[in-house]
């Protein structure tokens, strides 16, 4: 379940802190040139920032990546769903493990196409991250895989409620690009789609 590269276990990303605007940890780690201007992703997401970034929406973020992270979060809920829903506690614990295994699957895209997290002077880092791959988005992943099963557990759908929030959360801390989110998502909503077809051929089998 964890995120940690082992080629680059103890490092984390350069924080800046979003309230104060100060760099927090290794000024080294930035890598970039002062002033270089922002091309590509790196210029939409600091334009994101700029137009979302505040005391607020920062403390939101911060505690849904702490929710989100390792999957941990959506993990416990299903365990939930599986203490309180009794007659539905094998599907429910289907959905954790399905949970699992889409946050593990983020994690082997990663350690294969081996993305830096961004990292230049227009984007603020708000929050701290166990490795320094960036693609796809493990929060993106999970939160979309757990959405997409919660919602043919509880009949509702919960996904534009859960996924749209965690996606834009990633972007308010500076760790992810948009694309990472967004392959994320789909990768999320595949192993979520997956193991929600096999839940649903297993009930009208019973």
């Amino acid at each position: 379940m964890l995120e940690k590269d082992p080629a680059l276990a103890g490092t984390t990303t350069a924080d800046t802190d979003l309230d104060t605007g100060a760099t927090v940890g290794d000024a080294d780690a930035v890598g970039a040139t002062p002033g270089s201007p922002a091309a590509g992703e790196v210029a939409v997401l600091a334009a994101v920032q700029d137009r979302i970034v505040n005391p607020t929406t920062v403390k939101i973020a911060r505690g849904m990546s702490h929710f989100g992270e390792h999957s941990a979060g959506w993990f416990a809920l299903a365990l939930v769903g599986a203490g309180v829903d009794k007659r539905r506690r094998k599907d429910w614990v289907t959905a954790a493990a399905g949970i699992v295994g889409a946050h593990a699957a983020s994690i082997a895209v990663k350690r294969v196409v081996r993305r830096p997290r961004p990292d230049h002077p227009s984007v603020r880092v708000g929050v701290g991250t166990p490795s320094k791959l960036s693609f796809p988005s493990s929060h993106a992943t999970s939160t979309t895989a757990a959405a997409v099963l919660y919602s043919g557990l509880t009949g509702r759908n919960v996904v534009p409620a859960l996924v749209p929030p965690m996606l834009a959360s990633r972007l308010v801390l500076g760790v992810h690009y948009p694309t990472d989110v967004l392959a994320g998502a789909a990768l999320g909503g595949v192993v979520g789609g997956f193991v929600r077809r096999k839940l649903n051929r297993n009930r009208s089998s019973r």
